[in-house]
């Protein structure tokens, strides 16, 4: 590992700290001075606080931590170098965005009122190269820690309750949106219990009115409801599970939370595991080969919760509740394969059975008899349900532009003091 390190980062530590902020200083100068936008805004001293709840798509470990799974290579090969917890051969999207609002945080700490706002294209020049980094090189990064890892955490930076297989209905069922949102509540209570003793708590009561707050769930409900019911019963089901999502944020809101970040659903018809169940005929298959159904549904249960969000906003007038469409996004991977450098947009990297697919239920990734690509930078899908690191990279590029959001905030404004 250490030889692996070497070829890949042949400069040292320090090295690679002085460059970047070499790089900062040259850039501020370039754009200084910015103007500031109404929000937030990162100043001296801010530290970048985040909770997360969600399903496998941002799960950075907590399934694997409570249930005790011995998750095998090749999880997590092209970047940590062995298993994470992830269902990914690297790092999840919430893993870039995470590296990012830790590094703006801490290089507004470094520059004080030397900056007042940091413009998007900027971000999209530096998080890239600050995402290249090794787990707690040159900035001191570490990821999101899963709320249920007991060794090896630091929640000093806000906590990951999300966990795969993940859902908002039934509300009462491990680990639904409801139970994840239980969960922080006795993460906070806990924590501001352990600060008014005089003991050292991982986030006080200003890190958490500041928080960020990321809801990223809804996919199993509707991949759920897709497998037994036609698509205008399974919009019909919607509102139940949109009341869910809704309870989450009023719940936080009622506790002090004030900033919010909602995902939509990605593109449910391009998953292998979805197309690789038999069907009658292609009737189904758009263009780019993706089931026109899964994706219909898709897009319409997005508007739905893009219109809670709306709702809300109008409702919490002293929250900001950032909705972003991850559908187009995601879709985008598939529909423009060859700009991206995909070669098999609709095949598994980590999988079984070959092409067209390479996805069988009952032969996962984990599985000895499963086959694995050599370059996963070439293919949009690990595993036929979650995406390559590669992926994940261009997704949250795209989720950085703020051109998929609304409101548009910029994405250094989320780090607040």
């Amino acid at each position: 590992m250490a030889m692996d390190r070497a070829r890949r980062h042949p400069m040292s530590a320090a090295a690679r700290s002085s460059a970047f902020l070499t790089l900062w200083s040259a850039v501020v100068v370039a754009l200084a001075p910015t103007v500031s936008a109404a929000g937030f805004s990162c100043r001296g001293g801010a530290r970048a606080v985040v909770f997360n709840f969600g399903d496998s798509n941002s799960d950075t470990g907590g399934m694997a931590a409570a249930m005790g799974w011995r998750i095998r290579p090749p999880e997590g090969r092209a970047f940590f170098h062995h298993p994470t917890g992830r269902f990914c051969d690297g790092r999840l999207t919430i893993d870039f965005l995470f590296v990012c609002i830790f590094g703006i945080s801490y290089l507004y700490d470094l520059y004080m009122s030397s900056l007042v706002d940091i413009v998007v294209g900027l971000l999209l020049i530096l998080c890239p190269w600050m995402t290249k980094m090794h787990p707690g090189e040159s900035l001191n990064i570490s990821y999101l820690s899963p709320y249920l890892k007991a060794l090896g955490s630091d929640y000093s930076n806000g906590a990951n309750f999300a966990i795969a297989g993940s859902a908002t209905l039934p509300r009462d069922v491990l680990f639904s949106l409801h139970i994840q949102v239980q969960q922080f509540l006795f993460f906070r209570d806990r924590s501001l219990e352990l600060i008014s003793q005089g003991l050292p708590g991982p986030v006080d009561a200003e890190g958490f009115r500041n928080a960020l707050y990321m809801i990223d769930i809804g996919q199993n409900d509707v991949n759920a409801l897709l497998s037994y019911l036609s698509y205008d019963q399974v919009v019909a089901r919607f509102p139940p599970i949109l009341a869910e999502i809704k309870d989450a944020i009023q719940t936080l809101y009622d506790n002090g939370s004030r900033n919010f970040w909602v995902h939509g659903t990605g593109a449910l018809g391009c998953l292998p595991q979805k197309l690789s169940i038999p069907r009658k005929n292609d009737s189904d298959l758009d263009s780019n080969g993706c089931l026109k159904t899964y994706n219909r549904a898709a897009v319409a249960f997005n508007t739905a919760l893009g219109s809670l969000c709306d709702q809300l906003s109008v409702q919490m007038k002293d929250a900001t509740i950032v909705y972003t469409d991850l559908f187009p996004l995601k879709y985008d991977l598939i529909a423009n394969r060859t700009k991206y450098g995909f070669d098999k947009p609709l095949m598994t990297c980590c999988g079984y059975g070959g092409p067209p697919y390479n996805y069988n239920i009952t032969i996962s990734c984990q599985s000895k008899n499963a086959s694995v690509c050599d370059d996963g930078s070439k293919f949009v899908s690990w595993d036929g349900v979650h995406l390559t690191e590669a992926a994940n990279a261009i997704v949250a590029k795209g989720i950085l532009s703020s051109d998929y959001s609304r409101p548009k905030i910029k994405f250094d404004q989320f780090c607040k003091v």
